[in-house]
């Protein structure tokens, strides 16, 4: 669907005989259309280096990878449902011809999700430890992914921050262009000194079909924590260490300043599942922490380079900003 039809569809959508009423929220990869007991995805026609949407063949088929993927760990996935075009009318789950398709979810209420309740002081050590709980539950059933070890590839992951140097370097100023020079450089040797580890952890089971994006807005806190919204697109961004996984939900609630969230969950998580054996895995898990944080950076500062906006410009700044400072604080 293109966003004009996404428009109609909000203005003249019908979904179980009756007016659609939704309200539109929007990502670079999909919109998403909230309704009182609904949430219905759909996913925009676009092809990226990471994943590939452009076809309704491809859209339908990771429609249904969502909702698979998804429910192993939560039950607010229903299934998929065709977006139909009859007499010039929009219907979700109707007759008529389809031209595309949505993920129907039942909706969840915003004001419980992390992220905001984190910024409202409204998150307790109870609901850290349920969390840790959650996690842990769902990594223990995790599909165990068994592959090589690819030096150059994780080195190069890290790297691709250069990207961003010049924007760095204008916007922030040239210590900053400087730390990622530096951070770089960092990265590549700790990765070759531990490579052998690295490989080893995989060897021994830690490498899992897990989440991928486990970060404080992707989790809902009722009486029992609720992720959602894994990544489906690109089986390499979800099939990772466990230590990987644990380190973007620790390094984002660092990121608002829950450093002592952070270590709570972190030590929650290693007593219902001995993810850290050895000290060489504590500072692997800084390194992923720390390399969380430069994906960040680098996306909040992608997002910048696509803005007019001068405020929003200067938001997405201080967002890069505040990931680099925790890079450093890494690497230092």
């Amino acid at each position: 669907m293109q966003e004009s039809e996404i428009n109609d569809l909000l203005s003249n959508g019908i979904f179980e005989q009756k007016p659609l009423k939704g309200q539109l929220e929007e990502t670079h990869i999909s919109w998403v259309i909230l309704t009182n007991k609904h949430a219905f995805k759909i996913k925009k026609p676009v092809k990226l280096a990471f994943l590939d949407f452009s076809t309704l063949e491809q859209r339908k088929y990771f429609c249904d990878r969502e909702v698979a993927l998804n429910s192993r760990f939560c039950d607010i996935y229903e299934k998929v449902v065709p977006l139909t075009l009859k007499d010039g009318r929009w219907y979700i789950d109707g007759e008529g011809e389809v031209v595309d398709y949505a993920v129907k979810m039942q909706r969840l209420r915003s004001d419980k999700r992390m992220d905001k309740l984190l910024k409202e002081n409204k998150v307790s050590e109870q609901d850290i430890k349920s969390l840790a709980k959650s996690i842990s539950s769902f990594h223990t059933d995790a599909q165990q992914i068994y592959t090589h070890f690819d030096l150059g590839a994780a080195q190069e992951t890290f790297n691709e921050i250069e990207g961003i140097r010049a924007l760095v370097d204008d916007q922030l100023g040239a210590s900053w262009g400087t730390l990622i020079e530096a951070s770089t450089s960092w990265s590549n040797e700790f990765l070759a000194c531990h490579a052998e580890r690295l490989a080893s952890r995989i060897a021994l089971g830690f490498n899992r079909d897990a989440h991928g994006d486990l970060h404080s807005g992707n989790i809902f806190i009722y009486d029992k924590p609720i992720l959602f919204d894994c990544i489906e697109f690109n089986d390499a961004f979800r099939q990772i260490d466990l230590l990987y996984e644990v380190a973007f939900i620790c390094m984002d609630l660092e990121a608002q300043d829950q450093k002592y969230f952070s270590d709570l969950l972190l030590s929650e998580y290693r007593r219902q599942t001995p993810c850290i054996e050895t000290k060489e895995d504590e500072n692997i898990f800084v390194y992923f922490k720390c390399l969380r944080a430069n994906i960040r950076a680098k996306v909040h500062a992608i997002r910048a380079k696509g803005l007019d906006d001068h405020a929003k410009f200067g938001q997405e700044i201080e967002e890069v900003r505040k990931y680099l400072h925790l890079v450093k604080r890494a690497i230092t």
